[in-house]
């Protein structure tokens, strides 16, 4: 048998979502990998768990059922896996976390979420700050711990850090661009299109860096700190924009599709970990808050191609 637990992980959130392209844009994978992982469950098990219409996907009467074990699955491997670290659920204590904008909207909340449900007497103070007033406090101890983009960060010898995932920056384009029917693109290319500049969360100038590094210029048409703003300007044709495969969603409020493809210049990652004050001894609240997120990240998280 070829299933893993990665089967169960992409059967459920087809089944959730009812359309594979949804279910990859939510796992930040590509829909080549959740089609493939969906024909190898239903080849091993010799059932067929959904049946294909226009629209998407709908369970079959055997894919209910199996469903309902996959959400058991899941669950209980998490538990395992947290089980060797797990303290008592009478566990008190608190502590301050501060978060970016990017990381609070697309990263912070499961982690949240799957911490209360294993530590919740443990009570977390979470506040959203701009990356430089983190490292301010990092450094002053006025906070306990902060997630957020690592590359950004200046003062690194006084702050200790941890990337918990890489997610790669690709670019942007209406589904229909002729781009995509390039077999290389590069920022030379891209500099001949209205380019959409995200604001938030150090996106400008990490940008501008690369753009720089590369003796180019972005044909910056318009700014904004929306990021569905800028799945519907880029969707409709606007302009163009490079962003990570985590924010990365193939649709707009409208429904308008956008692509996202890779160039073949070197972009950084965009880096999400934990920082804390160097030389801090952590509290145990804050050292369990630590271990759910290892164990999310299982190592590092590489997001694949979203397709």
């Amino acid at each position: 048998m070829r299933v893993s637990l990665r089967h169960f992980k992409f059967f459920v959130a087809v089944a959730e979502t009812g359309q594979v392209s949804k279910a990859a844009a939510a796992l930040f994978v590509s829909q080549s990998s959740v089609t493939e992982a969906i024909k190898t469950l239903e080849y091993d098990i010799g059932l067929k768990l959904f049946q294909r219409h226009s629209k998407g996907l709908a369970l079959t009467y055997e894919g209910t059922i199996f469903l309902q074990h996959a959400r058991s699955v899941l669950s209980a491997a998490v538990d395992a896996m947290l089980a060797p670290q797990q303290m008592r659920l009478d566990m008190t204590g608190e502590f301050t976390l501060a978060c970016t904008h990017t990381v609070a909207g697309y990263f912070l909340s499961p982690l949240l979420a799957r911490f209360r449900r294993v530590y919740p007497g443990i009570i977390v103070k979470l506040v959203e700050l701009e990356r430089p007033e983190i490292e301010r406090r990092i450094i002053n101890d006025e906070i306990d711990i902060a997630m957020c983009l690592i590359s950004p960060l200046h003062d690194t010898r006084q702050i200790e850090t941890e990337v918990l995932a890489r997610s790669k920056r690709r670019l942007w384009l209406p589904a229909n661009h002729h781009f995509l029917d390039k077999k290389r693109i590069s920022l030379v290319d891209v500099q001949t299109q209205p380019y959409i500049m995200l604001t938030v969360d150090d996106a400008e100038e990490t940008t501008e860096s690369y753009w720089e590094r590369a003796g180019l210029k972005a044909n910056v048409v318009f700014r904004t700190s929306s990021m569905e703003a800028i799945r519907n300007l880029v969707s409709s044709g606007v302009g163009v924009t490079i962003l990570s495969d985590m924010v990365y969603r193939p649709w707009s409020l409208e429904g308008a599709r956008l692509a996202a493809t890779p160039l073949s210049d070197p972009v950084p990652s965009m880096d999400v970990g934990i920082a804390w004050r160097r030389e801090t001894e952590l509290g145990r609240a804050v050292k369990a808050f630590c271990d759910v997120c290892r164990f999310r990240s299982t190592a590092v998280i590489e997001y694949d191609d979203p397709g």
